[in-house]
């Protein structure tokens, strides 16, 4: 097998010290959807509009006239982000403001579930904006639920420890490069040149780019606040979260190497797969390795 490309782009990126996101909102500690909008607010700048559906992120903002955004933002409901984000776009077209950048942004439920169809619907006609799903791996807001991002073997308070999720987690960046939009990409705040580089890159491309952000929830997690960075590096490294970048569909890029390490590892600082035996850690552990010797085949050199 051919050794996939591993992008060797300068490092080191300078963070801007402007701040776009207020301190003392209402996000949990360790929030991993907070941290992450707080480093692509840095990298997106003043002039974005932000479209958040219902999910923890339309709690954190806050109501209006008070939020925790220092830019404009559209709250909309749970599955329309896609469909608010394409008329914002349209809107600030018809005025001129052609340069400002429009971002939804929301969790794996209004992503994966309840708002795909939106979504499909907008990378079908290559809509000129940027989807961001922060992925916490549950329906966090309304109490820890089970969504289709939710791994195998996870508690949470619909699938409990004696019926625990028995499906994998759905390949939503397979789903996206099957639109053959021009970018999508993974991403981690545990690695933040990374995560801006790829904040920036998305930025200036035109079309529907899709960011998929893995961000840890302690609540829903069972784990303490400050290992949200720390799980989020070792979901890179065990390798059940790849950090890639797919152009126009077909072209797979590597960005960070993992060091390989075993998912137990990862797995055992979440207090949600605490009840799992050794027969169902092997068990995936075997599937990990089977994802990513397929997303290495996609990553070959023609």
């Amino acid at each position: 097998m051919t050794r996939p490309l591993v992008t060797d782009e300068k490092k080191n990126f300078q963070v801007p010290d402007t701040e776009l996101m207020t301190p003392g909102n209402v996000a949990c500690g360790g929030c991993g959807a907070t941290l992450s909008m707080r480093l692509a607010l840095k990298a997106m700048g003043e002039d974005t509009v932000t479209v958040i559906p219902a999910c923890c992120w339309a709690v954190i903002d806050g109501a209006w006239p008070h939020s925790s955004l220092r830019i404009a933002n559209l709250h909309t409901a749970f599955e329309t982000t896609a469909a608010a984000a394409c008329g914002v776009r349209a809107g600030l077209n018809a005025i001129g403001e052609t340069d400002t950048t429009v971002m939804g942004w929301a969790g794996d439920g209004g992503t994966f579930d309840i708002g795909i169809q939106a979504l499909s619907g907008a990378a079908e006609r290559n809509e000129d904006f940027i989807y961001v799903c922060y992925d916490n791996e549950a329906y966090m807001n309304t109490g820890i639920q089970r969504s289709s991002a939710t791994p195998y073997g996870a508690w949470t308070t619909t699938t409990p420890v004696k019926n625990f999720k028995e499906r994998p987690k759905k390949n939503m960046m397979e789903i996206m490069a099957a639109h053959r939009i021009p970018y999508a990409a993974t991403t981690t705040v545990a690695h933040p040149d990374d995560f801006l580089r790829k904040f920036r890159k998305a930025k200036e491309i035109r079309g529907t780019r899709f960011i998929h952000v893995l961000s840890p929830c302690p609540p829903g997690w069972k784990m303490p606040s400050h290992l949200s960075i720390e799980a989020s590096r070792k979901a890179v490294d065990c390798k059940t979260f790849p950090v890639y970048e797919i152009e126009d569909g077909v072209r797979y890029t590597l960005n960070i190497e993992p060091k390989g390490i075993p998912v137990a590892e990862y797995l055992s600082m979440q207090g949600r797969f605490g009840h799992l035996t050794d027969e169902h850690l092997a068990a995936i552990q075997e599937q990990v390795d089977k994802d990513w010797e397929r997303l290495m085949k996609r990553m070959e050199i023609d």
